[in-house]
C-alpha cells in the first residue's frame, strides 16, 4: 500500500503562485507514475499533470505553460508548481500513484491522497 500526503494548498489571489507537495510512504516510489488531479465543486475529478519514473510529463491543456510537475525520488516526493493562478483553478487537488507505464486516466490510479484545497480569489 502506498500512502500519499499532500500539502501546500491555500487561499491566493489571481496571478499568484503555489507549490503543492506530495510525500509517499512507499520506498519503491520511483517505479510509480505520479499524478496530480483536481476536483472543483459540482464537477468530476480531472487530470492536471502526470510524471513517469523517468520524468516524462503530461499536462492538461488548461494548465500547460503555467503548471510544472516534478519529482524527487530520493525524497519520495512529487511537486506541482502552479504559476499565474486563475479563479478557475480553484479545486481540491489530489496526488495519486499508478503502477502503469504512462496514463492520465483517473481510473488507472490505484492510490490517492486526501487532497489539499486551493482557492484562487479574483
Amino acid at each position: 500500500q502506498v500512502q500519499l500526503v499532500e500539502s501546500g494548498g491555500g487561499l491566493v489571489q489571481t496571478g499568484d503562485s503555489l507549490r503543492l507537495s506530495c510525500a509517499a510512504s512507499e520506498p519503491t516510489f520511483s517505479i510509480y507514475i505520479m499524478g496530480w488531479f483536481r476536483q472543483a465543486p459540482g464537477k468530476g475529478r480531472e487530470f492536471v499533470a502526470t510524471i513517469t519514473w523517468s520524468s516524462s510529463t503530461d499536462y492538461a491543456d488548461s494548465v500547460k505553460g503555467r503548471f510544472t510537475i516534478s519529482r524527487d525520488n530520493a525524497k519520495n516526493t512529487v511537486y506541482l508548481k502552479m504559476n499565474s493562478l486563475k479563479p478557475e483553478d480553484t479545486a481540491v487537488y489530489y496526488c495519486a500513484a499508478s503502477g502503469r507505464l504512462r496514463t492520465t486516466s483517473v481510473s488507472d490510479y490505484d492510490y490517492w491522497g486526501q487532497g489539499t484545497q486551493v482557492t484562487v480569489s479574483s
